[in-house]
């Protein structure tokens, strides 16, 4: 047809490829017959150069994917052989063993003799099934029989047509086989009854074509493989296969490569495994590719498939191709279901959910819901029982190939800023509901996600930090600061409950440049000193600190900005005290004080309380300390102080620790496990883990140990020990373990 199209044309081979793009030798390979499924590209770019009509266009298309379908499926031979098991098969050692205890459980009365394999396209199935078959068949001394069902192609094997394929492979002459389906199945299901067979079914489309080849019960059992759930099919046993762990991804890979493997000890193995995802399509790619050039050297195919622009072109070698395994699966999808997956590539973090699956789809949630499912079905994207969904690596790769060929540029930069949009508006409403001024949002609109809670809005925040951070990020790199300010100054009460979330210095650097080119003095000195705060979260940088701080006062005091001014005197005196500059610290924090209590921040005023006592600690004034942290507890504890109650309810645990400690050190010690006792246990209350809590623990170990209270002083220090470690503080954590062991 591609001949006839071009002579139609009056082009030579030569003419045609300079405007089409494609290699003249490509096209010599179409016209010959030794290129029979071309990619789509190729097809498309042909049509155009040809200026081919509609339906003569779409029948060149459809000629090329038949071809490729060719390539990919061959018929099955009329005794069903079962294929041969490949010598290098590794791993899936807990899957082989429930292959073969779903054959002893069949034999139990009420259990179904079929097992369904699926999982998504590379991560080897049918090869597992085969294998499964060859490592069973001496349980079934009637037959194993193997059937391809070509589920993935536009003209799936019909059940009349695979029930005439199994009677024949089960011995039944043609002029005895029925001519429906129905009959079909009642010889078959009788053949299986009394026969220890087992069929493994390859491939499966459907629930439909699957079910008139099932057993109906006694000694008949099949295996079915598809990359379809099957969800339909009533009493089997389903196993979902998955990425192959890294230790099993290089087994497989030495064991393809043989000789040439390994000669630095596997770390070149180890690497070359990382970007193939544990898919066993990709390492098998990879090694044949090894293997068949000797020329080639492990490294240097690391450093190419490092390039996720070319990675997935890398993943080929002869008929076996990543990005064509996962097209057959796209090909199956809704149009709707196509655009939702080619757009969720655009997605910044590892995972989302159904609500930004709709904002990329233009849908309902509803319509959102529907096409993540079938996306499930086919194994184009993984789900959780938090319902939050995620790619492969490598089938994100793919999605982002489709949608580079499928959506033009307009499109791709239209939706991307429509997501950014949405991520940003809903990331700022739900980081205002931790901040007094906003709290929960009075109009429905106001609040993208639909959020209706203080958890519902710190749950969002958190599972969605990389997406709303990449969003940000986009935003900065595109110059809508107003955008990226307003989400970067809604963060900041919100920080607080997650002060060692990793990303606060960035956010607030990018709210800080989006402050200066809008040139708002003013916030930019906002931004400033939230970064300064970002500086003193443990483990703490006072010469960042004060860096900032100094910018921020600077700008502040040359906008007038009041509040600015004075956070600036209290960050700076919080890092003047670790450098045992503690007159300056009192100084600058007494001046911060003087200017909140003035205005009537008692929130602030009652930091700044509880930052000058611990600048007495640590200068060894412990009455004067416990003074100030008495007064920062009774403010917080007071209802009419003006304090914002939120605040006062954190305020409050954190002084009472503070209290402990400075009736620890005064030797008071039942007063000192009294309080530490109260603030611990109003810090689990509200649930926080942080340097705080973890500190406040070891305290108590302290002064239970001081008093020879054993076993309680191990015990806090050993829960101490893991709330360090979850927090990154692995020095503190080794300390309080080390602790902890020596408590006798």
């Amino acid at each position: 047809m591609l001949r006839r199209h071009r002579h139609a044309a009056r082009l030579t081979l030569e003419q045609l490829a300079e405007a089409s793009g494609v290699s003249a030798r490509t096209l010599s390979d179409m016209e010959r017959g030794r290129s029979k499924g071309p990619q789509h590209r190729t097809v498309t770019a042909l049509a155009q150069a040809l200026t081919l009509g509609d339906s003569d266009r779409e029948e060149l298309i459809e000629l090329a994917r038949e071809g490729r379908l060719r390539v990919h499926w061959t018929p099955p031979a009329d005794l069903c052989e079962l294929p041969r098991s490949v010598d290098d098969f590794t791993g899936r050692a807990a899957e082989l063993a429930w292959t073969k205890e779903f054959v002893r459980a069949g034999a139990s009365p009420g259990v179904a003799g079929v097992g369904v394999i699926s999982g998504s396209a590379g991560l080897g199935k049918t090869t597992f099934a085969v294998r499964a078959a060859h490592v069973l068949r001496p349980r079934f001394p009637d037959g194993v029989f193997f059937l391809d069902l070509f589920g993935m192609s536009q003209r799936p094997l019909a059940a009349a047509d695979a029930l005439l394929l199994l009677l024949r492979a089960l011995g039944v002459a043609d002029q005895r086989i029925p001519h429906d389906t129905p009959g079909r199945a009642s010889m078959y299901r009788s053949l299986l009854w009394d026969r220890r067979v087992l069929v493994v079914l390859d491939n499966a489309a459907s629930e439909e074509q699957v079910r008139p080849l099932l057993p109906g019960g006694g000694e008949g059992r099949a295996l079915v493989t598809s990359r379809r759930l099957l969800a339909g099919l009533e009493g089997v046993r389903r196993l979902r296969l998955g990425p192959l762990p890294q230790r099993e991804a290089v087994e497989l890979l030495t064991g393809i490569l043989g000789d040439r493997s390994a000669p630095d000890g596997g770390s070149t193995l180890i690497e070359l495994t990382r970007p193939c995802g544990g898919l066993p399509l990709a390492l098998r790619i990879v090694g044949n590719r090894l293997v068949s050039r000797p020329g080639w050297s492990a490294a240097d195919f690391v450093i190419r498939l490092a390039d996720e622009e070319r990675r997935l072109d890398q993943l080929r070698a002869g008929d076996l191709e990543v990005a064509v395994a996962f097209g057959l699966s796209y090909e199956q999808l809704a149009d709707s279901a196509r655009r939702v997956f080619r757009r969720l590539a655009l997605v910044p973090g590892w995972d989302f959910d159904a609500a930004l699956a709709a904002v990329l789809g233009e849908s309902s949630i509803g319509d959102a819901w529907d096409a993540l499912d079938e996306l499930v079905d086919l194994g184009l994207l993984q789900d959780s029982t938090s319902g939050r969904y995620r790619f492969h690596d490598l089938v994100r790769l793919f999605a982002r190939d489709r949608l580079q060929e499928e959506d033009t540029a307009a499109e791709r930069d239209a939706i991307t800023v429509t997501m950014t949009s949405w991520l940003l508006r809903t990331a700022t409403t739900a980081g205002r509901w931790f901040e007094p001024a906003y709290g929960r949002p009075d109009r429905p609109e106001a609040d993208p996600a639909g959020l209706s809670s203080l958890e519902d809005a710190e749950h969002w925040l958190r599972v969605n930090a990389e997406n709303w951070l990449g969003a940000l990020r986009y935003a900065a790199s595109s110059g809508d600061d107003s955008l990226v300010l307003d989400c970067a100054e809604s963060m900041h009460w919100f920080s607080d409950r997650w002060m060692h979330g990793p990303h606060w210095r960035e956010v607030f650097t990018l709210g800080a440049e989006a402050a200066a080119a809008l040139g708002d003095l003013a916030q930019q000195a906002t931004q400033l000193n939230y970064l300064a705060w970002v500086h003193s979260v443990p483990p703490d940088n006072p010469d960042a600190i004060l860096r900032y701080a100094a910018e921020a006062l600077d700008l502040a005091t040359r906008s007038g900005a009041r509040t600015q001014i004075a956070w600036a005197y209290e960050y700076a005196g919080r890092a003047l005290a670790p450098l045992r500059r503690f007159d300056e610290a009192v100084v600058s924090i007494s001046r911060a004080a003087e200017m909140f209590k003035a205005d009537g921040d008692a929130d602030a005023y009652c930091q700044c309380l509880q930052n000058l006592a611990c600048c007495f600690r640590d200068d060894g004034r412990i009455e004067e300390a416990l003074e100030r942290f008495r007064e920062a507890c009774d403010l917080a504890s007071d209802e009419g102080s003006g304090m914002t109650p939120s605040i006062a309810t954190l305020s409050r645990p954190h002084t009472l620790v503070r209290i402990g400690e400075c009736l620890r050190l005064l030797g008071r010690g039942d007063e000192a496990i009294a309080a530490l006792t109260e603030g611990i246990s109003l810090m689990e209350r509200l649930q926080l883990s942080h340097a705080m809590y973890a500190g406040a623990l070891e305290s108590l170990a302290a002064v239970f140990a001081d008093h020879d209270r054993v076993e309680e002083s191990r015990t806090a220090y050993a829960r101490a020990a893991e709330v360090f470690e979850a927090i990154g503080d692995t020095e503190a954590s080794h300390r309080c373990r080390d602790l902890a062991a020596a408590a006798r």
